[in-house]
């Protein structure tokens, strides 16, 4: 059994919704990355069933996957966007999405993404520093425009997640110091070309427990009730997004158990007028996808037995860079033959180039193996690393497959390159 609801065995094969896995890779090659469509809807419909009739918006935290197929669904579904780029606005532009449902996080935000987020006409900037502010309204005034603005503030939570994905620590990267919030939030209200509508804060990814949300929670409020005091009113809480998805056998965090939970606080602190604000990512497309791989060596070494693979770390990077784990199915599994522990390797060049290790199978050269939950930070995680072209992706659809990135070419890779005379 997978992890993965939308990709199941029928006929001692491993199928995405009503097409076999073995067909795909026959009739699109391999390494492939393949979307459940289905998926995408049942994960969109979980937030959606959990904020009933409350005023939330959901931005999908489009830095897990871009695929302008998979942002085109989340949009037609109603969704807003979260986004850390200019080319991410661009992207969700090219789908015909809402610029007034964009938030724009990150903290490194260049001018020229200011000023094309800005004449785009995006809902808020998630600021997430004093200088990121001052840019900002420079960038306003010179376009004279209004930047609608929130402060990415730092709540110094533990979300009890690995340290690279942990992001509401004071010796993270991210936001502003909750302390130095009001002051901030003061000097904002001073500056032209801005408009204060909120408040944002993020505290990490693939947490599965509540209660790092609701301590930030409660931080956010005591910061909200001091920006009353002091003049200063919002009009949403965006609470970032990161609720984790099942890789192995996690106990999930349910969209409905998060809101229910956050709606109580916000009422009993006379806060329910706030339009709520989420940005998950990982929730709504990490068990949507999977990678496809084939086995083209066994290779038996007194320390360990290795299935070097086509797939290598350039198309799936998060074990290598996470030490994270995927789970691992044989498409077609052989059931009659002596199962070995196998290191799942890729060819690239590096030690670090595995996509699994110490699983047990039975193995043949030519095989397919599917590395699940690949649907979040796989592909767009991909790298051209040993000139190796990046895999197609495929979106399942009930029993039709369609093409929503065709696979690179060696010579498209150096296309745009020139030699000196």
């Amino acid at each position: 059994m997978t992890v993965a609801p939308h990709f199941q065995f029928k006929d001692g094969v491993l199928h995405a919704e009503e097409i076999s896995l073995a067909n795909l890779a026959h009739d699109h090659g391999t390494p492939l990355y393949v979307y459940s469509r289905q998926a995408l809807h049942d994960a969109w419909e979980a937030y959606r069933s959990a904020a009933g009739d409350r005023d939330v918006l959901v931005c999908f935290g489009m830095k897990a996957n871009s695929n302008l197929a998979v942002l085109n669904e989340f949009r037609q579904l109603g969704s807003g966007f979260d986004i850390v780029s200019g080319g991410e606005l661009a992207r969700v532009l090219a789908i015909g999405g809402d610029p007034a449902r964009i938030v724009f996080s990150g903290v490194g935000k260049q001018t020229w993404e200011l000023q094309a987020a800005l004449q785009a006409g995006v809902k808020c900037f998630n600021v997430e520093s004093e200088s990121e502010l001052l840019r900002l309204s420079d960038v306003a005034v010179a376009l004279n425009l209004t930047a609608p603005v929130s402060l990415r503030v730092n709540p110094d939570v533990d979300a009890h997640t690995h340290p690279y994905i942990s992001t509401g620590l004071k010796e993270n990267k991210f936001g502003i110091d909750i302390d130095d919030a009001v002051r901030i939030y003061t000097l904002a209200a001073t500056l032209p070309g801005l408009d204060i509508v909120g408040v944002d804060c993020h505290i990490g990814s693939q947490i599965t427990e509540v209660a790092p949300y609701l301590d930030a929670l409660d931080k956010l409020i005591v910061l909200i009730k001091a920006l009353q005091a002091n003049g200063i009113t919002l009009k949403h809480l965006d609470l970032g997004g990161g609720i984790g998805i099942r890789y192995t056998d996690e106990t999930l965090l349910a969209p409905s158990v998060l809101l229910a939970k956050v709606f109580a606080a916000l009422d009993h602190h006379q806060l329910g007028h706030l339009q709520l604000v989420l940005e998950p990512g990982r929730s709504l497309v990490g068990n949507a996808g999977v990678l496809l791989t084939t086995v083209e060596y066994l290779k038996h070494a007194p320390a360990k037995n290795f299935a070097i693979v086509d797939a290598a770390m350039n198309d799936l990077l998060r074990p290598t860079l996470y030490d994270a784990w995927h789970s691992v199915e044989a498409v077609t599994p052989r059931t009659e033959a002596t199962k070995k522990t196998y290191d799942i390797v890729g060819p690239i060049c590096e030690s670090g180039d595995w996509l699994a290790r110490d699983r047990d199978f039975a193995l043949a050269e030519g095989d397919l193996l599917a590395i699940m939950s690949a649907g979040a930070y796989a592909f767009t995680m991909a790298s051209h690393y040993n000139t190796r072209p990046r895999a197609a992706e495929i979106m399942v659809d009930g029993t039709q497959a369609h093409v929503v990135r065709p696979r690179e070419t060696v010579a498209s890779l150096f296309s745009s390159e020139t030699v000196l005379p």
